[in-house]
């Protein structure tokens, strides 16, 4: 039996996940790779793409490529020209939940519990008698309701808030109180004590939230991105913080990134900045999706988590 060619890439942890590929002796032939040029030399032989943060330009080369699995949700670096259509793309899912749901609760927690403030007046060895405010009661907006979505929406149930939603189909969700679609956006955002969004990145999601949306939302309301950031219109965000249309964001995702040093977003007060962290690709929790995968794809069965093409997710 022909042994298939897989490419493995990662820029940082590479060794890491290709210790954890499990198939067949003799079933596969691992190519272990770190920098594009490593990549380069091996695509024109390669059958199977298990990467993240892949130099996209040299999907060119792949000629007899069949099958990519992302290492992470997104998988907008892959939809290029150059992609032939019978090439499958699979995506990783089912981890990356429970970590943007800390990370969207802990933030919120952040603001409520006003924690900046007595570490600032710790700093200054000053007893400040600030009460915090509370989560439950406020209502909490996921602008995207798929599997990261809906988890962060239970998380913020079980702690009182008053979650709603806005999802492609609009469609009443259980423990939501309202699910709206994107044509009325703004009036989701209106009602907003935090508004989180998780949406990939398509035709139908770039620069979604622009001016008019960022100033229907409160001024004493906190926008978290943790999704793509191109989801943002820049500008527009960068003005609804500087001039306080919103109270803060705590933002993860960015146009460019990582963000330039210049970037203005860097030096407004009512801003946090992370860098891409809010839903990490752990080798250990990754492994697990593209081991069944390829068993499958040895087996010649279907595929799980295929992106629609159509949808870009």
């Amino acid at each position: 039996m022909t042994s298939r060619r897989v490419l493995l890439y990662h820029p940082g942890q590479a060794e890491a996940y290709a210790r954890l590929v499990r198939a067949p002796r003799r079933a596969i032939s691992l190519d272990v790779c770190s920098t594009p040029a490593e990549a380069a030399a091996r695509m024109a032989d390669t059958e199977i793409l298990y990467a993240w943060k892949f130099p996209s330009h040299l999907l060119a080369r792949a000629s007899r490529l069949r099958w990519i699995q992302a290492m992470g949700a997104g998988v907008e670096e892959f939809f290029v020209p150059d992609l032939p259509p019978r090439v499958i793309v699979t995506r990783a899912t089912g981890m990356f939940g429970a970590w943007m749901a800390e990370y969207t609760l802990g933030w919120c927690t952040w603001v409520t519990q006003r924690m900046e403030a007595f570490r600032e007046a710790q700093h200054e060895r000053r007893w400040r008698a600030l009460d915090p405010e509370p989560l439950h009661g406020r209502t909490l907006a996921i602008v995207g309701l798929g599997d990261i979505g809906r988890q962060i929406a239970r998380a913020g149930a079980a702690l009182g808030m008053r979650v709603i939603g806005v999802s492609r189909s609009g469609r009443p969700q259980r423990g939501l109180a309202a699910v709206y679609r994107p044509s009325s956006l703004a009036r989701a955002l209106r009602q907003a004590d935090f508004a989180v969004s998780v949406l990939p990145l398509t035709e139908e999601t770039r620069g979604l939230i622009g001016e008019a949306e960022l100033r229907a939302m409160k001024p004493t309301a906190w926008l978290l991105n943790i999704g793509r950031g191109a989801v943002i219109q820049e500008p527009a965000l960068v003005r609804a913080l500087g001039e306080k249309w919103i109270a803060g964001g705590i933002l993860d995702v960015f146009d460019t990134e990582p963000l330039p040093p210049d970037h203005p977003l860097w030096a407004l007060p009512n801003v946090v900045i992370t860098p891409h962290i809010a839903g990490p690709s752990v080798p250990a929790e990754i492994a697990p999706v593209f081991n069944a995968n390829l068993r499958r794809y040895l087996a010649g069965q279907r595929l799980r988590f295929v992106v629609d093409r159509a949808r870009g997710y």
